[in-house]
């Protein structure tokens, strides 16, 4: 037995409980809904870098779902090394995600915004603009959408051969500090894996060979972290929510109210209108009816959202423009 390596091990698992004891969770909920669709969105830390496919953390995190028994009916992963917030944004904008009902989308971007020393004050505008896509292609449901905080890749080999290691530390902060307080913001579910990258010094298994990129070995704690808390909330065991059914809204458009078809009664219990940037502009009770009524007189012209709900689980879904 190599006792050094079995204590450098041991430390790490008690550098990585004290970790996950502190790991930061921001307040709202994430939930899955079966079959999950997944849409992870990023750079060269959603893509795996110098990491074999099957290691990449949202693939890790399928793998893991599905020996859970959790149909996974899709996983799109939509990243490459060195994209900015706004390389991300260029990307996604002819990819047509919006057809495809994704109920979990992650986001993990930043680190190249920093590493090419764009100007900050550009990212909280773009990681806003990046979390308004997550919303729309989940249908404006933040229970479904999680972030993943940018780790500090000052704890690799490669970052200690940069002229300011320290100084990468405090930017990286910096900008996870706006990732997260946005998060908070939306309601989406925050992961702050940053603490795990910083024992790569401590611990080289952590780091890939390319002497700079996380290793399958990281990624797989990112994914202990995730599940854990999927876990925890009970979460990897429920129900089957069927795909979301597309309701008939007319007239279109509409100025005064908005007539309703496609639920039949006991589908549904609440309708919640959003706008076009997923804020809330209603949500009542309805009565069990083949046909509904809605005034939307109330309402400033532009693109709404209407959501059906079964309990707290969506279940049809519609879009309208009020004229």
């Amino acid at each position: 037995m190599n006792i050094t390596l079995t204590l450098q091990r041991l430390l790490l698992l008690i550098g990585l409980f004290s970790t996950l004891s502190c790991f930061e969770l921001t307040a709202q909920d994430l939930q899955l809904k079966i079959p999950v669709r997944f849409l992870a969105l990023g750079d060269s830390y959603t893509i795996g870098q110098s990491v074999p496919d099957n290691e990449r953390w949202p693939i890790q995190l399928r793998d893991s779902l599905v020996k859970r028994g959790i149909d996974v009916q899709q996983t799109r992963v939509i990243a490459t090394t060195g994209w900015r917030t706004d390389n991300l944004l260029n990307a996604i904008k002819d990819q047509q995600l919006e057809t495809d009902n994704y109920n979990l989308v992650s986001l993990l971007i930043g680190v190249n915004d920093q590493y090419q020393k764009k100007p900050i004050a550009l990212y909280e505008p773009h990681f806003r603009q990046l979390l308004d896509s997550c919303l729309f292609y989940a249908g404006y449901d933040t229970t479904s959408i999680f972030v993943v905080s940018i780790p500090d890749y000052a704890y690799t080999p490669f970052g200690q051969r940069r002229p300011n290691p320290s100084l990468i530390s405090e930017e990286l902060d910096a900008y996870n500090a706006i990732n997260k307080r946005v998060s908070e913001e939306y309601g989406v579910r925050y992961f702050n894996i940053t603490p795990i990258s910083r024992l790569g010094l401590s611990n080289t298994d952590l780091v890939a060979g390319d002497e700079l990129h996380p290793s399958g070995y990281q990624y797989t704690l990112w994914v202990r972290a995730i599940l854990a808390y999927l876990d925890q909330n009970g979460l990897t065991t429920f129900e089957e929510q069927p795909r979301l059914k597309d309701l008939k809204i007319y007239p279109v458009p509409a100025n005064q109210h908005i007539r309703v078809e496609g639920l039949a009664p006991g589908q549904y219990d609440t309708l919640r209108i959003l706008n076009a940037s997923g804020q809330e502009q209603a949500n009542f009770a309805v009565n069990q009816q083949d046909l509904l009524e809605i005034p939307i007189d109330h309402l400033a012209k532009g693109t709404y959202f209407l959501q059906a709900f079964k309990g707290k689980l969506i279940v049809a879904k519609a879009n309208f423009i009020v004229q």
